[in-house]
């Protein structure tokens, strides 16, 4: 187990380490709670064994901190347990009122403290499990249970993310929507099954496109029905083109028969994509814009990608008249 071990008086923090270190536990030290807080985050303990009066910063106020972080985190609770000179009720009481969850003596027998840590031990295991287990419910919850890829609602979180990193830094911004041809005839002519076997095959195709172009923030993800996205943060105007090429090419070469597709004869699928080069503005109008060149991908014969460049609003306010 990790334990963050605060005290200022440095005789006891290398004396109780050393009984801690004894029962198999790592042990890392802070003399003050502004220290402890700082090496919190960096140390990520099983547990924290807290000081109350310290200099620059108590163990009150360094546990308000420690409390205030982990409520930004997801599935994060760390026990802990003051540490003082005489265990009493009404310091105990004080302790749990200010967020602590224990607290004991510093001259706790060494029998009493091993238990203590094997208690605590056992918590630590359940809190990993529990963060696994919540961990693997958070990915099933944003992927889409079909294509593998993330769902709508996962991207539509990281589109938000990415959009408001990108309007403060003027970066780029690019989407892709991407369209199976004729997929209601395919379905129907083959079936469900089959159906669900080439949006697999689809997903699959589109996941490697992104992953071959290299391109370290671009993600795709399955819009709706038959309907893919790419989303593309930071994006060179030539990088983005090429991608375009890439998910039409690689949808064509897997090769899978569609015989109501007229024309082609296989399965294909129409891309329309929207540019940013400064992100402003709203994001309705990228993806807007990307769905109109689609139907105008659809409309030039399908099995094609047409384009377009988006002013933000900025660039659109100075371009008026």
């Amino acid at each position: 187990m990790k334990i963050l071990l605060v005290d200022d008086a440095r005789s006891v923090s290398v004396l109780l380490a050393s009984r801690l270190n004894s029962f198999g536990h790592e042990v890392c030290l802070a003399e003050n709670g502004l220290i402890a807080f700082a090496k919190f985050r960096e140390f990520a303990p099983d547990l924290v064994l807290m000081d109350i009066e310290m200099p620059v910063m108590n163990g009150f106020e360094a546990t308000d901190r420690i409390r205030a972080f982990e409520s930004s985190q997801r599935w994060a609770w760390t026990p802990i347990i003051f540490l003082t000179g005489a265990s009493t009720t009404d310091n105990l009481v004080t302790a749990i009122e200010a967020g602590g969850d224990d607290l004991i003596a510093k001259t706790l027998p060494e029998a009493v403290l091993r238990a203590k840590m094997k208690a605590m031990t056992r918590v630590a295991t359940l809190r990993q499990e529990l963060a696994a287990a919540n961990l693997r419910l958070e990915d099933l919850a944003n992927r889409d249970g079909l294509t593998g890829l993330p769902n709508r609602r996962a991207m539509d979180l990281k589109t938000d993310a990415a959009w408001a990193s990108a309007c403060n830094q003027r970066g780029s911004f690019a989407i892709l929507m991407i369209d199976i041809d004729n997929f209601k005839k395919y379905n129907d002519f083959y079936g469900h099954q089959a159906g669900d076997d080439c949006l697999r095959s689809i997903a699959s195709a589109i996941a490697q496109s992104v992953k071959d172009s290299e391109l370290e923030l671009a993600f795709p993800a399955r819009y709706g029905g038959e309907e893919f996205a790419v989303v593309m943060p930071r994006v060179a105007r030539a990088a983005f083109e090429l991608l375009a090429q890439g998910v039409v090419d690689a949808i064509r070469r897997c090769a899978m028969a569609h015989e109501k597709n007229a024309d082609w004869g296989i399965v294909t699928a129409s891309v329309g994509g929207a540019f940013m080069a400064q992100s402003e503005g709203g994001l309705a109008t990228l993806f807007r814009s990307a769905d109109q060149q689609l139907y105008v991908a659809k409309e030039n014969g399908r099995n094609r990608f047409e384009l377009t460049d988006v002013a933000g609003a900025a660039a659109a306010d100075r371009a008026a008249p």
